[in-house]
């Protein structure tokens, strides 16, 4: 009977087969380079047989003067990004799910999840056609007409967690509707018609009807950007700001932080550590997190 079920679903296997296998090999077989957090990497002796110095590398990378600056800032930023990207998304979701003709919200779609195709070096120098001292838009066509000074933003360490934050809204918010919309597609419309006939607005239907019914896609989205906590977007922090030194105090963070280190003295021991850290964080908060869902909804929970 089994052999018999095998064979009838045979094409799916197929099918799913290259996917599995990409997981396989991209995923699960580079795990076991884990090892190489507690080596001092010889390139010459190979992975296994360089010499073991234990937790050294993450005492490097934690000892260092600036371990709570990096530690702090990837931290925060990824709270204000989830917090704010997923409050933004869900409005837009919402605004673009009362859009009726076709045309339109599809147009609008395309519109908002273009962001999301820019690489980030495109989008560090979009922003720096911003905020250019000399030839930037807020400088030149805003600021100097009502009569304010220039601002010189790359010397302004200051100012970049509200434009880091926003260039991060941006570029990501698009493509987190679009997952909402889609969720709102599968909602039933008899909800809404039993709704209007109770007499309630478009408001009251979005509120009690809409976001409750896709509580479970957003709790999934939730998870997915809790586990990534401790992991700071490369491009972001690096190409934005355009690697200014000046603005590392509230720019740097543990990607970039590992990465300038990686290049000036070449320790992948330590670079693996980091990823480490952050894969194990992750999955602590992940796990943290599903577990205080199923004690409140359990319904909605992941695993």
């Amino acid at each position: 009977m089994m052999a018999k079920a095998r064979g009838k679903h045979a094409a799916l296997w197929f099918m799913m087969l290259p996917g599995l296998l990409y997981l396989l090999l991209n995923n699960y077989f580079p795990m076991f380079g884990v090892i190489i957090a507690f080596k001092n990497l010889n390139y010459d002796l190979g992975i296994f047989r360089s010499e073991w110095v234990g937790f050294n590398n993450f005492k490097f990378l934690f000892a260092t003067s600036d371990a709570v600056t990096i530690t702090r800032n990837t931290f925060l930023y990824n709270v204000v990004f989830i917090t704010f990207n997923l409050v933004l998304s869900l409005a837009v979701a919402l605004l673009l799910n009362e859009v009726r003709k076709r045309f339109f919200q599809s147009m609008y779609q395309s519109i908002i999840l273009l962001p999301y195709l820019i690489s980030f070096t495109i989008v560090g120098y979009l922003v720096y056609s911003f905020l250019s001292m000399e030839y930037g838009f807020l400088n030149k066509a805003i600021l100097e007409p009502l009569g304010f000074e220039p601002i010189a933003w790359y010397l302004e360490p200051k100012k970049w967690p509200v434009i880091l934050v926003l260039v991060n809204a941006w570029k990501y918010v698009g493509y987190s509707s679009i997952i909402y919309l889609a969720a709102m597609a599968g909602v039933s419309s008899e909800y809404y018609e039993a709704a209007r006939v109770d007499g309630a607005s478009r408001w009251r239907q979005m509120i009690n009807i809409t976001l409750p019914l896709i509580k479970p896609v957003i709790i999934v989205m939730l998870l997915l950007n809790i586990g990534r906590i401790f992991y700071a977007d490369f491009g972001l922090f690096y190409q934005v700001p355009l690697n200014t030194g000046i603005l590392f105090p509230t720019t740097n963070v543990i990607d970039t932080y590992v990465y300038r280190v990686l290049i000036q003295t070449g320790d992948v021991g330590m670079s693996a550590a980091a990823g480490m850290f952050q894969s194990i964080v992750g999955f602590v908060l992940v796990f943290s997190v599903n577990q205080l869902i199923r004690k409140v909804d359990s319904e909605n929970a992941l695993f």
